[in-house]
């Protein structure tokens, strides 16, 4: 590999000046400086990122880590991330994997935004114990260098709950996501309290945020049936499964299913009848975190942040009347 030493001795000058002229420093004149540029090009010089960031301590790159990049969920959140870092002169790589957790100690990114569940809490803590900058959107940690900015999911359970509730005769399915997802966690607790407050029976299908668990949440609810019943799905993915799977039956969502999701995604506003569901700005959930973080990277004080939701009604509930 080419390295400055090698295009110091074709150009006859030191190393120093070299850097200097790479670097766009004022310490050379214009003509060294594109000289040297020209012979770097010649010899195909590329330079070593690991090295540079080493003596900066500084990339410029911020990690994004995700679960996975399936189903329609995570565009408007990275565009809301994108959107800010690139105007503060940030780029930003999007992560998902055990071996891009070493980016962080590694140092080849200046700090982290997680919605990753393959993080433990103890390795976060870990890193931050550091000096590692990390904004989570999945976990309620304290320490000085991380920062939260979570959603509003107990209100957002209560909205669809309540949505659903009024039709309180029909038997009432919640279907959850995964076990190690917080998301998952907070909005199931807030709808087992509010059911329980109202001596509301229900009954839970285990699902994992997939539209495939959706599918196979309405196959056991079509098995199931014998009356019309109240669903809330804990996200829009299932609830997109649940819609494709009794289109092929003779139950309707809207009349004899009444269906409420939680995220508002793009793909779901398409869906026939209209999903009532609960909505939260995701491009605005991804230009706090990385807000956050610059501002933990820079020093300044900051501070957790809650992300609220609101319910939009859809014709996935069915009116009142048609009891």
């Amino acid at each position: 590999m080419v390295g400055i030493k090698d295009i110091a001795k074709k150009a006859g000058v030191s190393i120093s000046t070299v850097s200097y002229a790479l670097n766009g420093s004022p310490k050379v004149t214009e003509a060294t400086r594109n000289r040297i540029r020209a012979i770097a090009d010649e010899l195909h010089y590329v330079p070593n990122m690991a090295a540079r960031t080493l003596k900066r301590q500084q990339t410029n790159i911020i990690g994004v880590y995700l679960t996975n990049y399936g189903g329609s969920f995570y565009g408007q959140l990275l565009e809301g991330v994108m959107d800010t870092l690139f105007a503060k002169g940030y780029e930003m790589i999007v992560c998902c994997g055990d071996k891009s957790h070493l980016f962080l100690p590694e140092r080849m990114i200046d700090g982290a935004i997680i919605l990753d569940a393959t993080f433990s809490d103890e390795e976060i803590m870990r890193y931050a114990k550091r000096g590692h900058q990390i904004v989570v959107l999945d976990r309620e940690l304290e320490h000085q260098n991380i920062r939260q900015v979570l959603l509003d999911n107990k209100a957002g359970a209560t909205l669809a709950i309540d949505c659903l509730k009024y039709k309180s005769e029909r038997p009432f399915y919640i279907v959850t996501g995964p076990v190690d997802s917080q998301d998952s966690r907070e909005r199931l607790k807030a709808c087992q309290i509010e059911l329980d407050r109202s001596a509301t029976p229900y009954q839970l299908i285990e699902g994992d945020f997939t539209e495939k668990s959706g599918r196979l949440a309405a196959e056991q609810i079509h098995r199931e049936y014998q009356e019309p019943v109240a669903v809330f799905s804990l996200n829009d993915e299932m609830a997109i499964g649940m819609y494709k799977y009794f289109a092929k039956t003779e139950l309707n969502i809207g009349k004899e299913i009444d269906l409420v999701g939680f995220d508002n995604t793009t793909v779901s506003e398409y869906l026939v009848p209209s999903l009532t569901t609960i909505e939260y700005s995701k491009h605005k959930w991804g230009a706090v975190a990385a807000s956050k973080l610059l501002e933990l990277i820079q020093g300044e004080k900051t501070e957790n942040e809650l992300i609220y939701t609101s319910l939009i009604r859809g014709n996935s509930v069915g009116e009142k009347s048609d009891l």
